[in-house]
Protein backbone atom coordinates (compact mmCIF):
# COMPACT_ATOMS: atom_id res chain seq x y z
CA UNK A 1 0.00 0.00 0.00
CA UNK A 2 2.47 2.15 0.69
CA UNK A 3 5.19 3.27 -1.45
CA UNK A 4 8.93 5.19 -1.23
CA UNK A 5 9.12 8.55 -2.63
CA UNK A 6 12.41 10.67 -3.24
CA UNK A 7 12.87 14.25 -1.79
CA UNK A 8 14.93 16.51 -2.56
CA UNK A 9 16.79 18.86 -1.00
CA UNK A 10 14.81 21.72 -0.34
CA UNK A 11 12.24 18.78 1.50
CA UNK A 12 9.64 18.84 -1.38
CA UNK A 13 8.94 15.55 -3.34
CA UNK A 14 9.37 15.67 -6.82
CA UNK A 15 6.68 16.16 -8.90
CA UNK A 16 7.18 12.65 -10.62
CA UNK A 17 7.57 10.60 -8.07
CA UNK A 18 4.45 11.69 -6.15
CA UNK A 19 2.18 9.78 -8.88
CA UNK A 20 3.34 6.36 -7.62
CA UNK A 21 2.99 7.20 -3.79
CA UNK A 22 -0.11 5.62 -2.26
CA UNK A 23 -1.36 6.03 1.21
CA UNK A 24 -0.54 4.13 4.10
CA UNK A 25 -2.50 0.82 5.03
CA UNK A 26 -2.20 2.03 8.56
CA UNK A 27 -1.83 5.43 10.13
CA UNK A 28 0.98 7.28 11.99
CA UNK A 29 -0.16 7.97 15.46
CA UNK A 30 2.99 9.70 16.11
CA UNK A 31 2.94 11.88 13.30
CA UNK A 32 0.41 15.39 14.74
CA UNK A 33 -1.48 16.79 11.21
CA UNK A 34 -1.33 20.26 10.32
CA UNK A 35 -4.12 22.52 10.31
CA UNK A 36 -6.13 23.42 7.00
CA UNK A 37 -8.65 25.58 8.61
CA UNK A 38 -7.15 28.80 7.24
CA UNK A 39 -6.53 27.34 3.68
CA UNK A 40 -9.02 27.45 1.23
CA UNK A 41 -9.68 23.80 -0.21
CA UNK A 42 -12.20 22.06 -2.25
CA UNK A 43 -13.01 19.74 1.16
CA UNK A 44 -13.78 19.99 4.21
CA UNK A 45 -10.27 20.97 6.60
CA UNK A 46 -10.46 17.90 8.75
CA UNK A 47 -10.60 15.57 6.05
CA UNK A 48 -7.08 16.96 5.29
CA UNK A 49 -5.52 16.58 8.96
CA UNK A 50 -7.35 13.17 9.22
CA UNK A 51 -5.89 12.07 5.77
CA UNK A 52 -2.25 13.52 6.47
CA UNK A 53 -1.43 10.76 8.95
CA UNK A 54 -1.54 7.94 5.96
CA UNK A 55 0.75 10.06 4.21
CA UNK A 56 4.01 7.73 3.00
CA UNK A 57 7.19 8.51 5.69
CA UNK A 58 8.56 10.69 2.66
CA UNK A 59 5.26 13.47 2.30
CA UNK A 60 5.23 13.72 5.94
CA UNK A 61 8.50 16.38 6.48
CA UNK A 62 6.98 18.02 3.08
CA UNK A 63 5.47 22.47 3.42
CA UNK A 64 1.68 21.94 3.98
CA UNK A 65 0.70 23.27 0.61
CA UNK A 66 1.94 20.18 -0.83
CA UNK A 67 0.91 17.95 1.45
CA UNK A 68 -2.55 19.92 0.59
CA UNK A 69 -1.79 19.51 -3.07
CA UNK A 70 -1.16 15.68 -2.74
CA UNK A 71 -4.44 14.55 -0.41
CA UNK A 72 -6.33 16.66 -3.04
CA UNK A 73 -5.22 14.76 -6.18
CA UNK A 74 -6.43 12.13 -4.03
CA UNK A 75 -9.59 13.05 -3.48
CA UNK A 76 -10.58 14.63 -6.02
CA UNK A 77 -9.91 11.02 -7.66
CA UNK A 78 -13.62 11.00 -6.32
CA UNK A 79 -15.25 14.04 -7.44
CA UNK A 80 -15.11 14.23 -11.76
CA UNK A 81 -15.34 17.26 -12.93
CA UNK A 82 -19.29 17.44 -13.20
CA UNK A 83 -19.09 16.72 -9.57
CA UNK A 84 -16.93 19.63 -8.65
CA UNK A 85 -18.76 22.59 -10.34
CA UNK A 86 -21.63 20.70 -8.67
CA UNK A 87 -20.07 20.77 -5.14
CA UNK A 88 -19.45 24.87 -6.09
CA UNK A 89 -22.49 25.53 -6.94
CA UNK A 90 -23.73 24.25 -3.57
CA UNK A 91 -20.89 26.32 -1.85
CA UNK A 92 -22.43 29.54 -3.80
CA UNK A 93 -26.11 27.67 -2.82
CA UNK A 94 -25.05 27.75 1.10
CA UNK A 95 -23.12 31.00 1.35
CA UNK A 96 -26.38 32.63 -0.17
CA UNK A 97 -28.48 30.92 2.93
CA UNK A 98 -26.16 31.57 5.74
CA UNK A 99 -25.92 35.68 4.41
CA UNK A 100 -29.68 36.10 4.51
CA UNK A 101 -31.17 33.23 7.14
CA UNK A 102 -31.70 35.08 10.64
CA UNK A 103 -31.03 32.19 12.73
CA UNK A 104 -33.44 31.95 15.80
CA UNK A 105 -31.46 30.04 18.38
CA UNK A 106 -27.93 31.57 18.26
CA UNK A 107 -26.42 29.10 20.75
CA UNK A 108 -27.19 25.87 18.57
CA UNK A 109 -24.47 27.22 16.46
CA UNK A 110 -21.57 26.30 18.91
CA UNK A 111 -21.31 22.92 20.82
CA UNK A 112 -22.57 23.58 24.05
CA UNK A 113 -22.29 19.74 25.89
CA UNK A 114 -23.92 20.62 28.95
CA UNK A 115 -26.74 22.35 27.52
CA UNK A 116 -27.33 19.26 24.23
CA UNK A 117 -26.38 16.28 25.86
CA UNK A 118 -27.92 14.22 28.66
CA UNK A 119 -25.33 13.61 32.20
CA UNK A 120 -24.95 10.44 31.21
CA UNK A 121 -23.79 10.62 27.69
CA UNK A 122 -21.65 13.40 28.42
CA UNK A 123 -20.27 11.80 31.48
CA UNK A 124 -18.74 8.54 29.69
CA UNK A 125 -17.54 10.65 26.73
CA UNK A 126 -14.88 12.80 29.06
CA UNK A 127 -14.50 9.42 30.82
CA UNK A 128 -13.20 7.70 27.22
CA UNK A 129 -13.28 4.54 28.31
CA UNK A 130 -14.32 1.31 26.94
CA UNK A 131 -15.92 0.88 30.26
CA UNK A 132 -17.85 4.08 30.31
CA UNK A 133 -19.51 3.58 26.78
CA UNK A 134 -20.51 0.54 27.35
CA UNK A 135 -22.20 1.67 30.78
CA UNK A 136 -24.49 3.92 28.61
CA UNK A 137 -24.62 2.07 25.13
CA UNK A 138 -26.86 -1.08 24.73
CA UNK A 139 -26.60 -3.62 21.42
CA UNK A 140 -29.70 -4.63 21.18
CA UNK A 141 -28.04 -6.84 17.92
CA UNK A 142 -25.04 -7.10 16.30
CA UNK A 143 -23.84 -3.53 15.08
CA UNK A 144 -26.61 -2.04 16.14
CA UNK A 145 -26.06 0.67 18.89
CA UNK A 146 -28.39 2.49 21.35
CA UNK A 147 -28.09 4.89 24.13
CA UNK A 148 -29.50 8.56 24.95
CA UNK A 149 -28.05 11.18 23.82
CA UNK A 150 -29.59 15.12 23.59
CA UNK A 151 -31.60 16.57 26.07
CA UNK A 152 -35.26 17.18 25.81
CA UNK A 153 -34.51 21.32 25.73
CA UNK A 154 -32.07 20.58 23.13
CA UNK A 155 -34.41 19.00 20.52
CA UNK A 156 -37.14 21.41 21.30
CA UNK A 157 -34.58 24.41 20.32
CA UNK A 158 -33.52 22.38 17.17
CA UNK A 159 -37.10 21.46 16.08
CA UNK A 160 -37.83 24.95 16.61
CA UNK A 161 -35.14 26.64 14.70
CA UNK A 162 -35.76 23.96 11.67
CA UNK A 163 -39.40 24.94 11.59
CA UNK A 164 -38.23 28.78 11.55
CA UNK A 165 -35.59 28.13 8.98
CA UNK A 166 -38.72 26.18 7.08
CA UNK A 167 -41.12 29.60 7.44
CA UNK A 168 -37.92 31.76 6.07
CA UNK A 169 -37.65 29.53 3.31
CA UNK A 170 -41.85 30.13 2.82
CA UNK A 171 -41.80 34.15 2.94
CA UNK A 172 -38.69 34.11 0.66
CA UNK A 173 -39.59 31.91 -1.99
CA UNK A 174 -36.03 30.24 -1.09
CA UNK A 175 -35.81 26.72 -3.20
CA UNK A 176 -33.67 24.79 -0.65
CA UNK A 177 -32.25 21.26 -1.78
CA UNK A 178 -33.81 17.84 -0.83
CA UNK A 179 -31.72 15.97 2.48
CA UNK A 180 -31.04 13.31 0.14
CA UNK A 181 -32.33 11.84 -2.95
CA UNK A 182 -34.94 9.53 -1.27
CA UNK A 183 -36.66 12.20 1.16
CA UNK A 184 -39.07 15.53 -0.12
CA UNK A 185 -39.48 17.06 3.48
CA UNK A 186 -36.85 18.20 6.27
CA UNK A 187 -33.49 20.39 5.30
CA UNK A 188 -29.93 19.99 5.44
CA UNK A 189 -28.63 21.33 8.74
CA UNK A 190 -25.11 22.15 7.41
CA UNK A 191 -26.89 24.42 4.71
CA UNK A 192 -28.17 27.01 6.99
CA UNK A 193 -24.93 27.07 9.31
CA UNK A 194 -25.03 24.41 11.26
CA UNK A 195 -22.10 22.56 9.74
CA UNK A 196 -19.28 23.96 12.51
CA UNK A 197 -21.16 22.40 15.08
CA UNK A 198 -21.85 19.10 13.42
CA UNK A 199 -18.35 18.72 12.78
CA UNK A 200 -17.84 19.01 16.60
CA UNK A 201 -20.75 16.80 17.33
CA UNK A 202 -18.75 14.30 14.83
CA UNK A 203 -15.32 14.71 15.89
CA UNK A 204 -15.42 14.98 19.60
CA UNK A 205 -18.61 12.63 20.89
CA UNK A 206 -19.63 10.02 17.10
CA UNK A 207 -16.04 9.28 16.17
CA UNK A 208 -15.16 7.68 20.04
CA UNK A 209 -18.19 5.45 20.18
CA UNK A 210 -18.05 4.64 16.46
CA UNK A 211 -15.10 2.45 17.03
CA UNK A 212 -16.81 -0.60 17.36
CA UNK A 213 -18.33 0.29 13.29
CA UNK A 214 -15.31 1.22 11.77
CA UNK A 215 -15.64 5.04 12.68
CA UNK A 216 -12.13 5.78 13.92
CA UNK A 217 -10.67 7.70 10.55
CA UNK A 218 -14.42 9.80 9.90
CA UNK A 219 -13.54 13.00 8.54
CA UNK A 220 -16.52 14.37 7.01
CA UNK A 221 -20.21 14.38 7.34
CA UNK A 222 -23.48 14.93 5.98
CA UNK A 223 -26.17 16.79 8.43
CA UNK A 224 -29.78 16.73 7.61
CA UNK A 225 -33.77 16.40 9.27
CA UNK A 226 -35.76 14.38 8.02
CA UNK A 227 -39.97 15.07 8.70
CA UNK A 228 -42.92 12.02 8.26
CA UNK A 229 -46.23 11.97 9.11
CA UNK A 230 -49.07 14.13 7.83
CA UNK A 231 -48.43 16.26 4.68
CA UNK A 232 -44.72 14.80 5.29
CA UNK A 233 -43.14 12.07 3.95
CA UNK A 234 -44.68 8.83 5.32
CA UNK A 235 -42.06 5.83 4.95
CA UNK A 236 -38.75 5.34 3.80
CA UNK A 237 -37.70 2.00 1.24
CA UNK A 238 -34.96 0.15 1.76
CA UNK A 239 -31.75 0.91 1.14
CA UNK A 240 -27.85 1.71 2.08
CA UNK A 241 -26.39 5.14 3.88
CA UNK A 242 -23.69 7.20 1.84
CA UNK A 243 -21.86 7.29 4.97
CA UNK A 244 -19.44 5.11 6.78
CA UNK A 245 -21.55 5.15 9.94
CA UNK A 246 -24.67 6.75 10.35
CA UNK A 247 -26.06 8.59 13.86
CA UNK A 248 -29.73 8.59 14.07
CA UNK A 249 -31.45 10.52 16.30
CA UNK A 250 -35.27 11.06 17.05
CA UNK A 251 -35.93 14.27 17.65
CA UNK A 252 -39.59 14.10 18.60
CA UNK A 253 -42.74 14.80 18.36
CA UNK A 254 -45.84 13.20 19.19
CA UNK A 255 -46.04 9.54 16.70
CA UNK A 256 -46.79 6.38 16.31
CA UNK A 257 -45.55 3.61 13.61
CA UNK A 258 -42.43 5.25 11.64
CA UNK A 259 -40.12 1.68 13.53
CA UNK A 260 -37.28 1.46 11.68
CA UNK A 261 -35.80 -2.60 9.99
CA UNK A 262 -32.81 -3.74 9.51
CA UNK A 263 -31.59 -6.46 7.34
CA UNK A 264 -28.46 -7.44 7.31
CA UNK A 265 -24.66 -5.00 6.20
CA UNK A 266 -23.55 -5.44 2.70
CA UNK A 267 -20.68 -4.22 0.22
CA UNK A 268 -21.55 -3.04 -2.81
CA UNK A 269 -21.14 -6.79 -4.66
CA UNK A 270 -24.47 -8.02 -2.38
CA UNK A 271 -26.05 -4.80 -1.71
CA UNK A 272 -29.19 -6.30 -3.48
CA UNK A 273 -28.68 -10.15 -2.01
CA UNK A 274 -31.39 -11.70 0.28
CA UNK A 275 -31.61 -11.62 4.20
CA UNK A 276 -31.40 -14.48 6.31
CA UNK A 277 -32.90 -14.94 9.68
CA UNK A 278 -30.28 -14.02 11.65
CA UNK A 279 -30.17 -10.59 10.19
CA UNK A 280 -33.65 -9.16 11.17
CA UNK A 281 -34.30 -6.52 13.17
CA UNK A 282 -36.78 -3.96 14.03
CA UNK A 283 -36.51 -0.63 15.94
CA UNK A 284 -39.20 1.69 17.55
CA UNK A 285 -37.83 5.66 17.91
CA UNK A 286 -37.51 7.63 21.09
CA UNK A 287 -36.92 11.32 21.10
CA UNK A 288 -33.62 12.01 22.13
CA UNK A 289 -32.20 8.49 21.54
CA UNK A 290 -29.54 8.18 19.12
CA UNK A 291 -29.39 4.70 17.14
CA UNK A 292 -25.93 4.02 15.72
CA UNK A 293 -25.06 2.20 13.00
CA UNK A 294 -22.96 1.26 9.44
CA UNK A 295 -23.99 2.98 6.77
CA UNK A 296 -23.62 -0.30 4.90
CA UNK A 297 -26.28 -1.83 7.15
CA UNK A 298 -29.05 -2.02 4.80
CA UNK A 299 -32.37 -0.67 6.48
CA UNK A 300 -35.78 0.95 5.62
CA UNK A 301 -38.40 3.14 8.12
CA UNK A 302 -41.96 1.97 8.44
CA UNK A 303 -45.27 4.05 7.70
CA UNK A 304 -46.09 6.72 10.53
CA UNK A 305 -49.28 6.45 10.78
CA UNK A 306 -50.07 9.07 13.05
CA UNK A 307 -48.63 12.23 14.47
CA UNK A 308 -45.40 13.56 13.18
CA UNK A 309 -41.51 12.64 13.13
CA UNK A 310 -38.66 14.13 12.90
CA UNK A 311 -34.95 12.59 13.46
CA UNK A 312 -31.44 14.12 12.59
CA UNK A 313 -29.12 12.28 10.69
CA UNK A 314 -25.67 12.49 10.48
CA UNK A 315 -24.27 10.66 7.79
CA UNK A 316 -20.40 10.30 8.77
CA UNK A 317 -17.89 9.64 6.33
CA UNK A 318 -14.28 8.82 5.99
CA UNK A 319 -11.92 9.55 3.16
CA UNK A 320 -9.42 6.99 4.22
CA UNK A 321 -11.86 4.42 4.62
CA UNK A 322 -13.08 5.24 0.48
CA UNK A 323 -9.36 5.19 -0.49
CA UNK A 324 -8.58 1.57 0.97
CA UNK A 325 -11.87 0.17 -0.31
CA UNK A 326 -10.11 0.34 -3.82
CA UNK A 327 -7.58 -2.11 -2.71
CA UNK A 328 -9.36 -4.71 -1.02
CA UNK A 329 -11.54 -7.56 -2.53
CA UNK A 330 -12.55 -9.32 0.78
CA UNK A 331 -15.11 -7.90 2.99
CA UNK A 332 -15.85 -10.64 4.83
CA UNK A 333 -14.79 -8.85 7.90
CA UNK A 334 -18.10 -7.18 7.77
CA UNK A 335 -20.44 -8.04 5.33
CA UNK A 336 -22.50 -10.55 5.67
CA UNK A 337 -22.68 -12.35 2.57
CA UNK A 338 -18.78 -12.11 1.90
CA UNK A 339 -18.60 -13.79 5.01
CA UNK A 340 -21.01 -16.76 4.35
CA UNK A 341 -19.40 -16.71 0.80
CA UNK A 342 -15.65 -17.49 2.75
CA UNK A 343 -17.12 -19.82 4.99
CA UNK A 344 -18.74 -21.95 2.74
CA UNK A 345 -14.98 -22.15 0.51
CA UNK A 346 -13.53 -22.94 3.75
CA UNK A 347 -16.39 -25.82 4.09
CA UNK A 348 -16.18 -26.69 0.62
CA UNK A 349 -11.83 -26.75 1.41
CA UNK A 350 -12.40 -29.17 4.36
CA UNK A 351 -14.31 -31.25 2.85
CA UNK A 352 -12.11 -32.02 -0.35
CA UNK A 353 -9.47 -32.46 1.62
CA UNK A 354 -11.09 -35.36 3.87
CA UNK A 355 -12.49 -36.85 0.50
CA UNK A 356 -8.67 -36.52 -0.94
CA UNK A 357 -7.32 -37.96 2.89
CA UNK A 358 -10.10 -40.85 2.66
CA UNK A 359 -9.33 -42.09 -0.96
CA UNK A 360 -5.69 -41.81 -0.12
CA UNK A 361 -6.06 -44.00 2.98
CA UNK A 362 -8.14 -46.64 0.85
CA UNK A 363 -5.42 -46.56 -1.64
CA UNK A 364 -3.23 -47.75 0.54
CA UNK A 365 -4.58 -50.38 2.66
CA UNK A 366 -5.68 -51.71 -0.87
Amino acid sequence: MSLQGSASGNGTVAAASTASLRLRLNPNKEHKPDGYEDMQLDFSPNIFSSLERYLPPSMLNVTRDEKAKFMREILLKYLPLGERNRAQKHREYRERIIANYQPLHLELYSVDPAAFFVPTFLRAINDNTEQSYRSIVSEPFPGIFIFDIFQTHFCELLLSEIENFEKWVTETKFRIMHPNTMNKFGAVLDDFGLETMLDKLMEGFIRPLSREVGGSTLDSHHGFVVEYGKDRDVDLGFHVDDSEVTLNVCLGKQFSGGELFFRGVRCEKHVNTGSHSEEIFDYSHVPGRAVLHRGRHRHGARATTSGNRVNLLLWCRSSVFREMKLYQKDFSSWCGECNREKKERQRSTVAATKLDLFWREGESTA
